[in-house]
């Protein structure tokens, strides 16, 4: 029974891109700056799987005898954000970047939109979730209008008191949102952002996000695994990301580590087919906010319990270990960065080798379904036999 296991540490890029000028990321390496702002990272089991072999990080030394397959790999989308990552490691290159919208959606969004959701709205601004309900949420508690803003990523978000706009109402908005931005509008995700409390002091974001995707351009190997009639299991973001587009089981997760324990649940169990990952604290709390010292301390924690998750593969899992952009915390900007992605492939049949630099982050795709005996006509080139 063979499993494959995709886990994606969220923004952990490892050195910019040769077109990263015209994203405006030139020197983003969130691996290599974020070890050297803090004088080394502590990575040993990343490290054995030949993590310091793609490309020089302090503290994470070039192993003689790697116990893993390394390499990294460019993004051949146009764009940097989650959803094009993720899509494209899952077969759909976007040669068009979905929308976004750095100076606030354009008054002729917003008009639609508070005339179809029946009240105004507060923000619309490029914004940090934690900090705009500080910004706005006491304004929004007396006025009862949502507060909507947005990100680096292609993304619509609607932040309510869960007091004052109910969940159900909330997540109305969000459908409505999603209707709404498709075809010149498009956004890649609308996303729900309820919080809690009783002023800025106390406001705190709840469990009940909810995020609203858009279907993947193309057939995905989420697809072509449940077409084959094999289990297709997401931990974290990964069923929003896809829309559940071809998803057979998913969980949520509160964080990292508990990220972690929902992926030695499904290990535990006979699953077959994909198990796909996601742990986003790197880019969520310390990425997008600038702090390498918890970005650092996030890595070190999960690297911590690799020795569990590699304990818990079975003899026929393939586990690769990878990334979706990255999210460099040393630099002035707070947006991801246009970086490559490192791969780590282990498992009973690997060979340790150099992979080399992948053309595109389908060719993780390619090499899973190939791992799977899933014939397909995905973009992209497996490296499995390498």
């Amino acid at each position: 029974m063979k499993r494959a296991v995709l886990l994606i540490l969220d923004s952990v890029g490892i050195g910019e891109m040769p077109d990263a000028k015209e994203y405006g990321d030139t020197g983003s390496n969130t691996l290599g700056n974020t070890a050297a702002e803090l004088g080394g990272l502590h990575l040993p089991h990343l490290q054995a799987l030949g993590l310091g072999n793609i490309h020089p990080i302090m503290g994470v030394a070039a192993e003689e005898r790697p116990q893993g397959a390394y390499g990294k790999a460019a993004e051949s989308s146009v764009g940097k954000d989650t959803v094009t990552g993720h899509w494209e490691i899952a077969g759909c290159v976007l040669e068009t970047p979905l929308n976004t919208y750095p100076n606030g959606f354009p008054q002729e969004i917003m008009d639609e939109f508070h005339r179809r959701i029946g009240r105004e709205t507060l923000g619309n601004e490029v914004a940090s979730g934690t900090e705009i309900i500080k910004e706005l949420g006491e304004e929004h508690m007396a006025t009862g209008k949502p507060i909507v803003y947005t990100s680096a990523d292609s993304v619509f978000q609607i932040a309510a008191h869960e007091q004052i706009i109910p969940l159900p109402e909330l997540y109305r908005m969000c459908e409505i949102a999603r209707e709404m931005l498709k075809g010149e509008w498009t956004v890649g995700r609308v996303i729900a952002r309820p919080f809690i409390g009783s002023s800025k002091q106390t406001f705190q974001r709840t469990s009940n996000r909810h995020d609203y995707s858009l279907d993947p351009c193309c057939k995905t190997i989420l697809d072509y695994v449940k077409e084959a009639g094999m289990d297709v299991c997401g931990v974290g973001k990964i069923n929003d990301i896809f829309n559940g587009k071809g998803i057979t089981e998913t969980v949520r997760i509160q964080n990292n580590m508990d990220g972690v324990d929902k992926t030695l649940d499904f290990l535990r169990q006979d699953k077959n087919g994909l198990l796909f990952i996601n742990l986003v604290d790197f880019d969520m709390l310390y990425g997008h906010r600038n702090d390498p010292a918890g970005y650092g301390k996030a890595l070190e924690e999960v690297d911590a319990r690799m020795p569990e998750i590699l304990g818990a593969l079975k003899q026929e899992d393939l586990l690769i270990i990878s990334a979706d952009h990255g999210c460099d915390p040393t630099t002035p900007s707070t947006d991801h960065s246009r970086e490559y992605i490192p791969i780590l492939m282990t498992g009973a049949g690997v060979t340790p080798r150099n992979l080399g630099i992948r053309k595109s982050f389908t060719d993780i795709g390619k090499t899973i379904l190939e791992y799977l005996s899933i014939p397909n006509e995905l973009f992209g080139e497996s490296f499995l036999r390498d």
